[in-house]
């Protein structure tokens, strides 16, 4: 049950959350009161969040297109941007759908798709063993989680067959990850961060495997940055799919689509 905080007892909480930083300090004493099992738990959850624990890795659970999804402790966050690239997903998936959910973490991007789809054949990757157990959890039986580097853990049966590949690639270059913020680049996996040099290597390996696994008119989504977003469509077009970029300025968010093209009729 959640603990019942009187008015002078959440004043302490928002006041020891404001000095360590937090600028929505109210805000989150109130998910953290709402969240807590008992006084001992509250006084634990506090005190990670004053020290610099995500927030979502303190109550356990980030808010992502709606759905309450569990994050574990050394799993990557959610963004709340990348709910964007779930609505670009779900206006080119058929129905049905088979789709993968590559670097998945907590899973929060494919269970958010399966839930906005009627019928969905959901798999999912990960090479982070903590990311692969929370999504497991959080995709249960909508459909399965592998443990592996980006395609190598899949089936081959699924091999031309993906409709909808989603890829939230780390895309932070290697030389920026240091100017992270002190959540991102010290609670959350490196792997999931790092893009490499310019930030496009791991987009460079889906790539250039994807036409192999997408079915014919099949689409692999990817965030990035809007500076990056010329050279990742290019590295999409280099593997021969039709690319486009997209973007949202409420959301903060760019997402660039490569699309295998369909076979002609006749």
């Amino acid at each position: 049950m959640p603990v019942p905080l009187s008015p002078p007892a959440l004043s302490v909480l928002v006041a020891t959350l404001r000095a360590a930083g937090c600028v929505f300090a109210e805000d989150e004493a109130a998910l953290i009161a709402a969240t807590a099992a008992g006084p001992a738990e509250l006084t634990a959850m506090a005190e990670r969040r004053a020290a610099g624990h995500p927030l979502e890795h303190v109550l356990g659970w980030a808010e992502f297109n709606g759905l309450r999804i569990a994050v574990d402790p050394g799993v990557f966050v959610p963004r709340r941007r990348t709910e964007f690239l779930i609505g670009r997903a779900a206006a080119l998936a058929p129905d049905p759908a088979v789709v993968v959910d590559l670097c998945c973490g907590s899973g929060a991007l494919g269970t958010a798709l399966a839930a906005a789809l009627d019928r969905v054949e959901l798999h999912a990757a990960d090479v982070e063993p903590a990311a692969v157990r929370c999504a497991r959890r959080n995709i249960g039986d909508r459909g399965r989680v592998y443990e592996g580097d980006l395609f190598a853990p899949l089936p081959g049966t699924l091999r031309g067959r993906v409709d909808v590949l989603l890829a939230n690639v780390p895309y932070v270059p290697t030389g920026d990850v240091a100017l992270l913020p002190a959540e991102a680049r010290v609670h959350e996996p490196l792997v999931a961060l790092d893009g490499g040099g310019d930030g496009l290597d791991v987009l460079r390996r889906v790539a250039a495997e994807a036409p192999h696994w997408l079915a014919p008119g099949g689409s692999l989504l990817a965030e990035t940055s809007e500076r990056q977003a010329e050279r990742a469509a290019g590295v999409l077009a280099d593997s021969g799919l039709v690319a486009r970029v997209d973007s949202c300025e409420e959301r903060y968010a760019t997402v660039v689509t490569g699309t295998r093209t369909p076979i002609a009729a006749g």
